[in-house]
């Protein structure tokens, strides 16, 4: 019985460290070397990070997290600016009609003309406008952000091989109860430490050299975004800088966080 266990884990810890290596052979391929700086980026209303010329806010937030990460950064930086109100309940409310820039004017067009609508209903209109889509494709076009199509997943990949590491303990753990009070159970288990030392080498070798793993950036994207503590423009806030680079959580406002928290992100 023992070795049907033993079978699966193996099984399980060879494909996930696999698409592991799959993974970061295609980042690699697809990862060019640092782009010249882009000659006019559009501009939006947080400006550029002082520490990453050229490199926008709107940008940031797609090369830290994607097309939901923008989405919620414009969404919180139009209700800092009591211009949508996000209400605790997931719902966003317009209070001034005026974009001032292309991803403005298309988040109020997608809360459409009733003026509310539901958070998440926004972040997916707003995720495939082509305000948002024209931010990815500069992007892509300087080397910054991987081209829809070739993101490597590395992050799933990872996660696969967390799971299998744990279905190889699991597994090591069901033959030692399922065996035979007379069984000799230790070189049995000695054998599950194969795939054990597979999944958590792969797992120490992908922090090491894949770190951060993250499915939008190139290599060359993520030297541009700015690094952990670093300060922001003034024309930026830094508690907008932090979203982008960190999602929802990095929020320090309890109902902006809600709102975001309780539409779903």
């Amino acid at each position: 019985m023992w070795l049907l266990f033993l079978l699966v884990a193996c099984v399980a810890a060879v494909l996930s460290c696999a698409r592991v290596c799959r993974a970061a052979v295609v980042s690699a391929r697809i990862s060019g070397p640092a782009p010249r700086p882009a000659p006019g980026p559009a501009s939006d209303p947080a400006a550029a990070d002082g520490s990453k010329p050229g490199l926008t806010l709107y940008e940031m937030a797609y090369l830290s997290g994607g097309p939901q990460r923008l989405a919620d950064v414009v969404l919180v930086l139009m209700a800092q600016q009591r211009r949508l109100l996000l209400a605790h309940t997931g719902w966003a409310t317009v209070v001034d009609p005026v974009g001032h820039d292309s991803v403005e004017r298309a988040t109020l067009t997608a809360i459409g003309p009733d003026g509310q609508r539901p958070i998440p209903a926004v972040r997916q209109a707003l995720v495939a406008d082509e305000a948002v889509r024209a931010v990815a494709d500069r992007l892509v076009a300087d080397g910054l952000a991987l081209p829809e199509g070739a993101r490597p997943g590395i992050r799933g990949a990872v996660r696969q091989v967390r799971a299998a590491a744990l279905l190889v303990v699991l597994s090591a753990a069901a033959s030692y109860w399922m065996a035979p009070s007379d069984a000799e159970t230790g070189q049995a288990l000695g054998w599950f430490a194969l795939p054990l030392i597979l999944t958590l080498g792969t797992l120490a070798v992908a922090r090491f050299e894949l770190y951060p793993y993250g499915d939008w950036a190139t290599d060359a994207g993520e030297r541009r975004l700015p690094a952990a503590g670093s300060p922001s423009s003034p024309a930026t806030s830094p508690s907008l800088t932090r979203l982008a680079l960190h999602g929802p959580m990095a929020l320090t406002d309890p109902s902006l966080r809600a709102a975001l928290h309780s539409s779903g992100a």
